[in-house]
């Protein structure tokens, strides 16, 4: 008997394929503390949260039992992926879940921000007729930024170009080729600060992303432009944006997440007229939450009665029998995709991977596919996944060449990555010593000895 812990809210169709099992034990408990949460989770074998949980390290190192997290959803930042992956603990999503959801909801913001729709309805509602006062703007012929150009922010490109408005997207992933065939002109990030008379914004919240719309980010805006986020909090300074809020530079702001949620009553930006705010609704239809609740209820079932991988965020579907042989090089190759996106100047045009040596021998495909998902994980959106990853790179027209080899000079075996943009290669090659000791042996002219 397999024990599943639900530990956030659920659509009831989700918990009905739950319970349908007769090898699975259903227990659900929304809105636990931290010590809550570390203290109920040993027995269970599954777990399933939304945004509410944090599955931190210290819930993955108390959780002896635990096979399979499930995010009912698309974000896995509240979940210690990396804690979660040093146990063998796989963590599944729902990646499309809520796509149009989430899109229609930034829409919804931008054009509530634009005429001022929340503040003229609390201004009827106590009681004023102020005509004059919510004198709105159009967006037709308008310029929309946007910041990624992912699942969801192609969706907001796609509605906004059918509002007619102008789309700019700022993408470092993203060649001009395929921004024209999406209606979109790719530009600098600069440029789309200077040029946009409203910014959505549709990046994972990462190291490289968190504080990416700054003081420095509000100075070269266009003045009066209008921000929208229903991405992530943390990604926007809201310090520097109450500041450009009170200089003029930024005429007002559609929020529908921030760093600390829910955020605190005296938060400067909730005594803002300028400021619209939702409470994390992107994904709060009942179509969106039907879809991601039996999606990850069905993916959980797979994988406990048949241990059948989808939608895996840290590894990808293959048998139990591919994952123990290829284990070694699955985190070689998604490290080595890692590297490389580090070492990234320009657009990746092309991806060439050469497996030399005993590795060779194996099936290379989940191989490739986790240099894919190091690769574009740290810079396309947080919906990447070792499902989608190959689809993802040939969208944004990236060109995959394998080879292999069986004879390596230099060790028994190697895996050397070269990733080519319009302003360079870069080389990284990565080699398995003994049974799982992974190294870096090249970077680009650089041979690292030890």
């Amino acid at each position: 008997m397999f024990k599943v812990l639900v530990a956030d809210k659920l659509a009831p169709q989700g918990l009905d394929i739950l319970r349908a099992n007769g090898d699975i034990e259903v227990e659900t408990a929304a809105g636990l503390a931290p010590a809550e949460f570390v203290a109920k989770i040993p027995p269970f074998h599954g777990l399933i949260v939304r945004s509410g949980s944090m599955v931190t390290a210290d819930v993955i190192a108390a959780a002896e039992n635990l096979r399979v997290i499930g995010r009912a959803g698309i974000g896995v930042d509240n979940i210690d992926v990396a804690a979660a992956t040093a146990r063998g603990i796989v963590v599944m999503n729902t990646p499309s879940g809520n796509n149009v959801t989430t899109a229609e909801h930034a829409i919804s913001m931008m054009l509530s921000l634009a005429r001022s729709i929340p503040q003229a309805t609390a201004s009827m509602k106590s009681g004023l007729w102020e005509k004059g006062r919510f004198v709105g703007s159009e967006v037709f012929k308008k310029t929309l930024g946007v910041i990624g150009l992912g699942n969801i922010g192609r969706l907001v490109a796609e509605r906004a170009i059918g509002l007619k408005m102008k789309v700019v997207v700022y993408d470092p992933f993203l060649t001009a080729e395929v921004a024209s065939k999406h209606g979109v002109d790719l530009v600098s990030l600069d440029e789309l600060y200077g040029c946009s008379d409203f910014i959505t914004i549709h990046v994972p919240l990462m190291a490289e992303t968190r504080g990416l719309v700054g003081s420095d980010a509000f100075r070269k805006m266009k003045k009066g432009v209008r921000l929208v986020n229903c991405a992530r909090g943390g990604i926007v300074d809201e310090t520097a944006l109450a500041a450009a809020l009170q200089a003029g530079t930024v005429a007002g702001a559609a929020l529908d997440v921030f760093e600390q949620e829910p955020p605190p009553a005296d938060h400067p930006l909730l005594a803002m007229d300028q400021v619209i705010c939702t409470p994390h609704l992107g994904a709060a239809t009942g179509e969106a939450q039907l879809n991601v609740a039996t999606a990850i209820a069905q993916q959980i079932v797979n994988f406990l009665a048949r241990d059948v991988i989808q939608d895996a965020v840290n590894v990808p579907s293959i048998s139990p029998e591919q994952r123990k042989a290829l284990r070694p090089y699955l985190t070689l190759c998604e490290k080595i995709g890692s590297f490389q996106a580090q070492l990234l100047q320009g657009a990746p045009r092309q991806v060439a991977i050469e497996y030399a040596g005993e590795v060779a021998t194996l099936d290379t495909k989940p191989l490739t596919v986790a240099v894919l998902h190091g690769l574009l994980t740290h810079v396309v959106a947080s919906s990447v996944n070792y499902v989608n990853a190959p689809a993802i790179a040939r969208e944004r027209g990236i060109k995959i060449v394998e080879s292999s080899t069986s004879n390596s000079k230099t060790f028994s075996n190697h895996v050397t990555v070269r990733v080519t943009t319009d302003e360079r290669v870069d080389v990284v090659s990565g080699a398995i010593f003994g049974q799982d000791i992974l190294r870096l042996v090249r970077i680009n002219d650089f041979f690292v000895d030890s």
